[in-house]
């Protein structure tokens, strides 16, 4: 189907290179202002969410007052409460370039948020969530190499990669861990749209505060001050996700979420039957065999891993073993029985 490719190609990979301006602009602003103040200003893709997925897609329309209420003060209780723990999370310091980072805080916000609009878009036509991040990756490494090679220079950057090889692996890992949560969030941009998949998704943040407090032992020996703010900020983002997974959409929404997907389906020529299948879950192609290319792919990737594994050094930090153990065994459990529930709805589609 030449429409659904063409929304694979340009879809996945324009959502992969905004993700990546997004994240260098990360960058410029944790440097400019620090990680408690940028933090929360980039998390306000949440609210840049819900207004494209409202204005271009029909989300929260026909819904009733309680449902849009719990939508959007969820997404506000999400945001207070990551503004709580970053504040708690890093120390105050005079910042020269504040307005600068302000921005590039505030524009990586919106690049964030303005990604999921391809997302939503392959969605309601019935592309499967692992067809469109195979773009969006392919988007993201291709955007992601022109802005190094921009501020570093081809040789600059080609030399810190071999000097750096011995921890390259640790990237690698953490990227592999990436994706498979994105994934997890593709199927929630399908499923719940943008306006609910964005804010249930900046709850990472309760996650890395987890680790950073009881594996890596950061937030010690600090005032009561500190500790209220951390346990107040999880808090709200509890309550504000608690929210939003309630507020699911009813059949009058859903209607006006298939006439989104009618507009699309004219605009691009896909057949509507499948669309209707896909976004329900039903596949109404049959799966085939996987051949030996699917195989080879697999087999260079955990050879890549494998090599750079082989030459990884280990970095020297105190890390609490048993807190290790138990958070990595809460993430597969999480993992499994979310990818179960997932598989068992709609089959992987």
């Amino acid at each position: 189907m030449l429409g659904m490719f063409r929304i694979s190609l340009c879809g996945g990979g324009m959502a992969g290179c905004l993700w990546a301006v997004g994240n260098t602009l990360t960058i410029f602003a944790v440097k400019d202002i620090g990680l408690s103040l940028a933090f929360p200003l980039w998390n306000s893709n949440s609210f840049i969410g819900i207004v494209w997925g409202t204005l271009l897609f029909k989300e929260l329309h026909r819904a009733d007052w309680i449902r849009k209420m719990a939508v959007v003060g969820g997404a506000t209780l999400i945001f207070v409460g990551a503004i709580l723990i970053s504040a708690a999370s890093t120390s105050q310091t005079t910042h020269t370039h504040a307005v600068r980072g302000i921005i590039a805080a505030l524009g990586a916000g919106l690049m964030f948020g303005s990604m999921y609009i391809p997302y939503r878009k392959a969605y309601i036509t019935g592309m499967n969530p692992l067809t469109f991040l195979t773009f969006f990756t392919i988007g993201e490494m291709t955007m992601v190499s022109i802005l190094a090679v921009i501020f570093l220079g081809a040789q600059p950057f080609w030399h810190e990669l071999f000097a750096d090889r011995h921890v390259l692996f640790w990237p690698l890992l953490g990227g592999f861990m990436w994706v498979i949560g994105d994934l997890l969030q593709n199927y929630a941009a399908k499923y719940v749209g943008i306006s609910r998949g964005i804010p249930l998704s900046n709850t990472n943040q309760l996650w890395g505060l987890l680790w950073a407090i009881l594996v890596f032992g950061e937030l010690h020996d600090l005032d009561r001050q500190v500790y209220a703010e951390v346990i107040g900020g999880s808090l709200l983002m509890a309550l504000g996700a608690l929210a939003i997974a309630s507020s699911y959409a009813s059949g009058l929404e859903y209607s006006s979420w298939e006439q989104a997907a009618k507009r699309e389906t004219d605009l691009y020529g896909i057949d509507p039957e499948y669309v209707r299948s896909r976004m329900e879950g039903r596949d109404l192609i049959t799966r085939r065999r996987h051949t030996r290319v699917d195989w080879l792919i697999v087999l260079g990737a955990t050879c890549i891993f494998g090599a750079f594994a082989a030459i990884a050094r280990l970095p020297h930090m105190q890390i609490q073993m048993a807190w290790l153990v138990t958070l990595t065994l809460a993430m597969v459990l999480v993992l499994l029985g979310s990818g179960f529930g997932l598989w068992r709805v709609t089959k992987f589609n």
